[in-house]
């Protein structure tokens, strides 16, 4: 009797081993963790590897008939390199990318310091200051576009109002169609740096501000010795995520302007698109929206390296 027990009782302690609590909790793990990688290879993953391998052949409406897309090698990366319009794309995307994120970053930071400040419908204020990131980018540029319309727009009209016969194409003139696409950029990505700013804000203790003060060290020598040091890291993340962000940013340009006027507010995306979806070389469209994969990858890197930092500090 008791020689069988002892028999019986390595299998029941292999039992519980099995359905341990720990080896519950892996399989509970991997249970929604599975579905989340499906999802990525399924919707990201192959359309990533799709595009990547169209950039290396030539990929027409002709192919969807006969199935065959000749590979190329790096013809469609020369031909997108060589054409006129290239220099032109980089230009205009390194501008709009710096002067988003210039407008973005110092209004954020200047309202998200505002709203560090108790005052009555501050929680409201915070509130209505999310509407542009909420509403639609499609609505956003149909409104904006009929706000900047040279002839009937309400800009122009309260401009001739106040300074008499000032009518500027703000979507049709060259030099500055690209500062006024900007501009409404500007617009919808102050609601993200501000709300992100402002929990940073929130995190530095106020016993800091207190014993800064005691040495004399307010206002501006404040936010120099105190503020600064401890948002960096906050700081650099967003830095990080607004230039990914806008580096892609495809609907506001075509819902002003299309890319034009002579290609003033061409970017790689608006010429990826243009690519792919007017011209239907769908070879070069795949090899443009590489090159900006690529610069966006580049970021992304350095936003992981920057949230370890942030994480870590």
């Amino acid at each position: 009797m008791a020689e069988g027990m002892s028999l019986a009782l390595p299998r029941q302690t292999t039992t519980s081993s099995w359905w341990s609590p720990r080896r519950r909790e892996r399989l509970l793990q991997l249970a929604f963790l599975v579905p989340a990688v499906l999802y990525l290879v399924a919707f990201f993953g192959y359309p990533l590897a799709q595009n990547i391998v169209m950039g290396f052949q030539e990929y027409t409406t002709a192919t969807f008939y006969t199935g065959e897309a000749p590979w190329v090698g790096f013809a469609n990366y020369v031909g997108i390199a060589s054409s006129g319009v290239f220099g032109t794309a980089v230009l205009n995307t390194a501008l709009f990318t710096i002067g988003s994120i210039a407008g973005q970053f110092s209004i954020g930071l200047a309202i998200a310091l505002f709203f560090r400040r108790r005052f009555p419908l501050s929680g409201t204020l915070r509130a209505l200051l999310l509407l542009p990131w909420l509403i639609p980018l499609i609505v956003s540029g149909a409104v904006w576009r009929w706000i900047l319309d040279q002839d009937n727009g309400v800009l122009n009209t309260t401009l001739g109002g106040l300074l008499g016969g000032i009518h500027p194409g703000w979507l049709t003139s060259t030099s500055i169609a690209l500062v006024a696409v900007i501009m409404v950029n500007i617009w919808i990505g102050i609601p993200f740096n501000t709300t992100i700013l402002y929990s940073g804000l929130q995190d530095i203790p106020d016993e800091l501000y207190e014993a800064a003060s005691l040495d004399g060290a307010t206002g501006w020598r404040a936010f120099r010795h105190v503020t600064w040091p401890l948002l960096r890291p906050v700081v650099t993340v967003v830095l990080v995520l607004g230039v990914v962000y806008t580096l892609k940013v495809l609907d506001i340009i075509l819902g002003l302007t299309g890319g034009g006027p002579a290609n003033a507010t061409q970017t790689l995306a608006t010429q990826s698109y243009h690519l792919s979806f007017v011209e239907f070389d769908f070879g070069q469209g795949a090899a443009m929206g590489n090159v900006l994969i690529a610069i966006s990858f580049l970021f992304a890197l350095l936003y992981l390296r920057a949230a370890r930092r942030a994480d870590a500090s």
